[in-house]
């Protein structure tokens, strides 16, 4: 059987990553620097494999960043909710210096905490592995291509490595960065991570 790959891409730049704003489901659009980060998506995915499917959280700066891929591998983007970024609640739009010491201890701690009005870590994971499977059960796309957040993506790389949610906490992510995963039901194997083609500012 073929080889069958997901690579997991962070959307570009927006005006709230540069300001140092946790950013959820706030639907803010890519700056000048996410979309140039963007541009270049497409040519780089294609290189790993031909791209046959792609996926996107349906906030904008996901969607753009999509619309780029899909411009040059002449696809269309499908919308699924399950990759939507972590619901920050009343903190988002924050700086993420306004956020007690208090609270991200036991944020990182704890995969049940939820902030006020927000979703928790333990939350997210469940909606996230349940797109994983059913990607890993569908043999028709060889190459998926799924452009979402931080959160999200670090929950499918915690998955492909078959580690606890809280080991998110320990890797960083870039934005417009690449990370791909072998995909099998019950093997799956992260191959790359946070590979990027464009500087990160």
């Amino acid at each position: 059987m073929a080889e069958r790959l997901l690579t997991l891409v962070r959307h570009g730049r927006t005006r709230a990553n540069a300001g140092g704003l946790l950013q959820g489901h706030v639907d803010n659009e890519l700056d000048e620097v996410g979309h140039d980060q963007a541009s270049v998506l497409g040519p780089a995915l294609a290189r790993v494999a031909p791209v046959d499917r792609i996926i996107a959280s349906p906030l904008l700066r996901a969607q753009q960043t999509a619309a780029a891929i899909a411009g040059h591998v002449g696809l269309t983007v499908e919308t699924d909710r399950r990759w939507i970024e972590l619901d920050y609640g009343d903190y988002d739009g924050q700086p993420m210096s306004s956020i007690p010491p208090e609270v991200w201890a036991q944020w990182r701690s704890d995969p049940d905490f939820r902030p006020p009005r927000g979703e928790s870590m333990a939350e997210l994971e469940t909606r996230v592995r349940g797109a994983l499977v059913e990607l890993a059960t569908n043999h028709t796309a060889k190459h998926v291509v799924v452009v979402s957040h931080v959160s999200p993506i670090k929950a499918a790389v915690a998955w492909a490595l078959g580690v606890d949610i809280g080991v998110s906490w320990r890797t960083a992510l870039d934005r417009a960065s690449m990370s791909t995963i072998r995909l099998h039901v019950d093997r799956s194997a992260l191959v790359t991570f946070n590979v990027t083609v464009h500087p990160e500012k």
